[in-house]
């Protein structure tokens, strides 16, 4: 016995009341997903878009800044939406979509008229993730993070001031580069501090030494010499140790870490916290 298989058939009138409500459905929703800037010129939407920057509403800025790339390809408008939606994704603290950004204008525009301003906001995008002119994260110390993006900005920076040394954004640059210099070298102090407090010292003498090397004019170099002389004293290498403690008593013969100091671990705070 077969099994019994019933059919229903929708009545045609009632199948196309269906689909053309479908219909309007769909529409409806295509037209309320496209964006709310449709219809508009490139113009007239980066003049929008320019409001939104100027009144703090990044993420309307943005929106209508990718409209004004798309519309204006290959134009010098285009461009200048480029580089004000790179801002715009950064103030929202997009930072990988904001560096993307710039990265993609300074590939495609090597000769604009507004380069050194790419380079100098792909090193302050880098430059306050990393760092933030004195400041902090949750209280952890500046020179105790991760310094790439410190290192990616001090590069921005000085291709900069390489290329365009009279911009108007060099003078800024060159001293955030000084300022990177001295975090990256506290830094470096940081870690041979963390090695001496934990008995490696030759580990603690080799980062120190390299502070010293790498950072020679940094505040904190006065610390790393003395990490230098507690590190060689403990791994009794005496010649080394008067070395160091010569250059310290040279450079710095006023030092809190001459005649008495106190040890590595209780030593000067970083550079900043004494401002």
């Amino acid at each position: 016995m077969h099994p019994i298989r019933f059919r229903t058939r929708m009545p045609s009138r009632l199948a196309a009341t269906l689909l053309a409500a479908v219909a309007v459905v769909l529409t409806t929703g295509c037209a309320t997903v496209k964006d709310e800037f449709s219809g508009r010129s490139a113009e007239k939407l980066y003049a929008e878009a320019r409001a939104a920057l100027l009144s703090g509403d990044y993420d309307r800025a943005a929106k209508a800044l990718e409209r004004v790339e798309g519309l204006g390809a290959g134009t010098l408008l285009s461009q200048q939406a480029q580089l004000d939606l790179a801002y715009a994704r950064w103030k929202t603290n997009d930072r990988p979509q904001a560096l993307a950004t710039i990265d993609r204008f300074i590939k495609f525009n090597p000769s604009s008229p507004a380069l050194d301003y790419a380079l100098y906001l792909r090193g302050v995008i880098n430059f306050n993730d990393n760092l933030g002119l004195l400041g902090s994260l949750g209280g952890q110390d500046l020179a105790e993070r991760d310094q790439k993006a410190s290192r990616d900005a001090w590069q921005s920076f000085k291709q900069l001031v390489d290329q365009f040394p009279a911009s108007r954004y060099a003078a800024d640059a060159r001293l955030r580069m000084d300022y990177i210099v001295n975090a990256l070298a506290a830094y470096e102090v940081h870690v041979a501090r963390y090695y001496f407090n934990r008995g490696a010292y030759l580990a603690a003498a080799n980062r120190a030494s390299q502070a010293v090397t790498d950072y020679p004019q940094s505040p904190t170099i006065e610390e790393a010499l003395h990490i230098m002389v507690r590190s060689y004293d403990k791994l009794q290498l005496d010649k080394l140790r008067e070395d160091a403690e010569r250059v310290l008593r040279a450079n710095y013969p006023q030092s809190r870490f001459i005649a008495g100091a106190r040890p590595a671990d209780d030593a000067a705070r970083p550079w900043w916290r004494f401002w």
